[in-house]
């Protein structure tokens, strides 16, 4: 049982979208991806870029998201493959995050597929157990958005998250209460929110790779192999112990932006630019968040598929597309020093946010060296208000201006 403050056995839902991207591409082009059975969101049909979602059937034949299109296309040659619709995808994210705070007392959005529900209390109100409430918002929400869900349940959001992959594709799975450490017993430890590429083949290593194995061995061997912390957070995880919240007001941990390119650019003017293009892109989604970032990371991958990253966390907090640029531009700058190849993407991120207007931040460099003022950061709030007003090529960087 986790009952929350008032007593109440904490009930909590993780709705996730099946194949989003690919339920939103159909939905828009109903005569096109709509009739493809076998789909695949993401790159382009000559094989350039990364596949972002695919359709049950594609996944068949070993279709995954991050995957190289070219690579989906030998998998599945007969695959449709349609660019990501990401306009349509943010909307009607919208109209599913709308549909559901008229359904539940507490929504906080994970991401643009992903929603967490708080129903704790609401059982005595509606008079529905959990899977009744689950399966009635699994409906209103396919009814209104034509967007199918799957929801898991559960007294906490991990065991709800891990619940929700059982019941895809459209269904529900609740994990009654005081029965958390059951479910976990029946998954990998790889199935573990949190735990990465680099601890799975660590504890393969030690021939961990179910849960149920990994629960035998004592706390004491776990904080000798990773360390106190990382020991301990693990030993919650297996038993399905989290102290996380449904926090509507939580912040967004991460924006980002990235673009792959029809072919490979090799010149810094070319990569350059389309880094001042993100750049503009993250900026403006960060600061309508009322945000600023203290840690700019830049991807870039190579004609070959190596995919390379470097990122840095500045003295103070940006907000500005210019001050992400000149950061994004040394962090690019850096990467090909070290391998100077011709790249067919590039990426740039934002993380370690923090929130509100400080008039007192001094800017990135002391000694007239700042690259953000009160005066750029001025600026930049009235070059959004234009977009907002006129377009996104109202007003953009001259160097970006005919590219």
């Amino acid at each position: 049982m986790h009952p929350d403050g008032a007593g109440h056995t904490t009930r909590i839902l993780l709705v996730d979208c099946d194949a989003f991207y690919v339920q939103v591409a159909r939905l828009e082009d109903p005569q096109g991806a709509g009739k493809a059975k076998l789909l695949v969101v993401g790159g382009s049909p000559t094989g350039r870029g990364v596949v972002t979602s695919a359709s049950y059937a594609a996944r068949e034949y070993g279709v995954r998201s991050a995957m190289p299109t070219a690579k989906a296309l030998r998998l599945c040659p007969n695959a449709t493959v349609v660019d990501v619709p990401r306009g349509a995808c943010s909307r009607r994210s919208k109209e599913i995050g709308g549909t559901l705070r008229d359904l539940s007392p507490v929504v906080q959005a994970a991401s643009i597929d992903e929603f967490y529900l708080d129903l704790t209390g609401t059982d005595r109100l509606m008079g529905e157990t959990l899977e009744e409430s689950a399966t009635r918002i699994r409906s209103t929400v396919l009814k209104k958005t034509n967007i199918s869900v799957s929801i898991g349940g559960s007294t906490r959001k991990m065991v709800a998250k891990l619940a929700s992959s059982v019941a895809k594709p459209g269904g529900v799975h609740i994990v009654a209460p005081g029965q958390e450490a059951a479910f976990m017993r029946r998954l990998d430890l790889a199935d573990i929110p949190g735990v990465g590429p680099a601890l799975v083949d660590s504890l393969k290593r030690r021939g961990l790779v179910r849960i149920e194995s990994a629960l035998e061995v004592e706390l004491e061997w776990l904080q000798k192999w990773f360390g106190e912390h990382r020991a301990l957070w693990l030993h919650r995880r297996m038993r399905g112990l989290d102290s996380d919240r449904v926090d509507p007001r939580e912040p967004r941990k991460s924006i980002s932006s990235e673009r792959t390119f029809f072919s490979d650019l090799d010149t810094s003017e070319e990569l350059e630019d389309v880094m001042m293009k993100l750049s503009v892109s993250v900026g403006r989604t960060m600061r309508r968040s009322g945000l600023r970032a203290r840690t700019i990371t830049v991807k870039l991958r190579d004609g070959d598929f190596t995919t390379r990253s470097r990122g840095r966390t500045v003295p103070e907090a940006v907000e500005t597309d210019a001050a992400v640029f000149a950061v994004a531009r040394e962090l690019l700058g850096e990467l090909r020093s070290r391998r100077r190849t011709p790249s067919r993407l590039l990426g740039v991120g934002l993380t370690n946010f923090v929130a509100g207007i400080d008039p007192a931040q001094l800017g990135l460099f002391e000694d007239g060296d700042r690259i953000e003022g009160e005066r750029e950061r001025a600026l930049g709030k009235a070059v959004d208000g234009l977009r907002d007003r006129f377009g996104d090529g109202a007003v953009v960087p001259g160097r970006i201006m005919s590219t």
